[in-house]
């Protein structure tokens, strides 16, 4: 098969949730021997290029980008109030890159034209109008519940208002733009089922797929700390870990002054860069996600919004780690608290779970490798792509 991808972002370098979950699948699909052409937005948040892809990749995948700012803008953000559109969708319209596509279109012929994520949605008129492929929208997040439930959170007036008119204009947008393709695969089962009840389209849930083998040679001498890792300029983690130090470490430093806490992860907030609380070490971006992950025992997910799958949990549990996550966090991944991980909500559960495993190594290394075996028979990549091709025959 022929396949065009736009993304909303590089799929390379594959150094955060989305990038990982669209390369796996771009990867996979090419290995299997289908074409594959991918376009894809830059932007100052996550930037990418020829001279940063391998050239290995670049031969098995044709890869190119449009430079667009997405930059969050004053006047445009706050005129947006008086009209009934999304300015999170708004913010991916780009005439340069509705040109580019309209090339690639034209030039080339395609079985499947790949959508990651709504915020590429806006493209779907051009992609109907110069193209007989089918249109398959992936979903990594129900966008519009992970605003809901920020808006649902904020005690500022103002903030509260206007977070209101952000979750309720995207959320009229996802609601219409479902009916306009072809085919619905979202991340999670969870939002497989949101689907369905608004659509009758085709829906299949198409999760991350993960190697396992890559926490097969695991040395069982990790430190006994605690650690996340998750890019800074998405707000749930930005949310869950000011909760967490403000809420959760005070317990457990109080209780085990000697353990510690690293952070690390893109785009670090200044204020994080500035923190100054005893054992808490603010590592930032890491070269290699897999030796930091690697290197400790006890990984923590606090979120509090957010949809699809937290792939970074994915991550840690393929190699072997047993994770403290709320409900939300681990939402859609189909894991049982106490047996391939430990769900809290409140700040005393949370520190009483993460002292749990502190304090018995041994029931800590067990979760791990519960939480591996997981992932290896619900997350393989191999029949993942699989399941996928097969959705693009049924909607074909």
């Amino acid at each position: 098969m022929n396949i065009l991808f736009l993304c909303n972002k590089s799929p390379w370098p594959a150094k955060e949730g989305g990038p990982m979950a669209m390369s796996q699948l771009i990867e996979g699909l090419a290995h299997q021997g289908n074409t594959v052409k991918v376009l894809a937005i830059n932007s100052k948040k996550f930037s990418s290029g020829p001279n940063q892809v391998p050239e290995e990749y670049q031969h098995k995948i044709d890869i190119e980008w449009v430079d667009v700012d997405l930059s969050v803008k004053l006047i445009p953000a706050f005129l947006n109030l008086f009209s009934g559109n999304s300015y999170h969708v708004q913010r991916f319209i780009s005439e340069e890159f509705k040109h580019r596509l309209f090339e690639i279109l034209t030039r080339g012929s395609f079985d499947i034209v790949q959508l990651e994520t709504i915020f590429m949605a806006p493209y779907v008129k051009l992609i109907r109008k110069n193209c007989t492929a089918r249109i398959v929208l992936r979903s990594h997040n129900i966008e519009h519940l992970i605003w809901k439930r920020i808006y649902r959170q904020s005690n500022n007036p103002l903030k509260k208002f206007y977070l209101g008119h952000l979750y309720k204009t995207l959320k009229n947008y996802e609601l219409n733009i479902i009916k306009q393709v072809h085919g619905l695969a979202p991340i999670s089962d969870n939002d497989t089922s949101f689907f369905k009840r608004h659509t009758d389209i085709p829906v299949q849930t198409i999760p991350f797929g993960f190697e396992v083998l890559k926490g097969k040679h695991r040395t069982g001498k990790s430190e006994n700390a605690v650690y996340h890792i998750g890019a800074m300029n998405w707000m749930p983690n930005v949310e869950g870990i000011k909760w967490f130090l403000n809420s959760v470490w005070p317990l457990l430093h109080q209780q085990h002054p000697e353990m510690k806490l690293y952070l690390a992860g893109r785009v670090m907030p200044q204020w994080m860069k500035k923190l100054n609380i005893a054992n808490v070490e603010v590592v930032g971006e890491v070269e290699d996600a897999n030796a930091f992950i690697e290197n400790k025992s006890i990984g923590i997910a606090p979120l509090f919004s957010g949809s699809g799958i937290r792939i970074k949990i994915i991550e840690s549990m393929a190699m072997g780690k047993a994770l403290v996550s709320t409900p939300i966090g681990a939402e859609g991944i189909g894991v049982k608290n106490k047996e391939q991980i430990m769900l809290a909500e409140t700040a005393k559960d949370f520190a009483d779970a993460i002292s749990f495993l502190y304090t018995h190594p041994n029931e800590t290394k067990e979760m791990g490798t519960r939480a591996q075996e997981f992932i290896r028979e619900k997350h393989n990549p191999d029949e993942i792509i699989e399941k996928l091709i097969g959705f693009y025959r049924q909607i074909l």
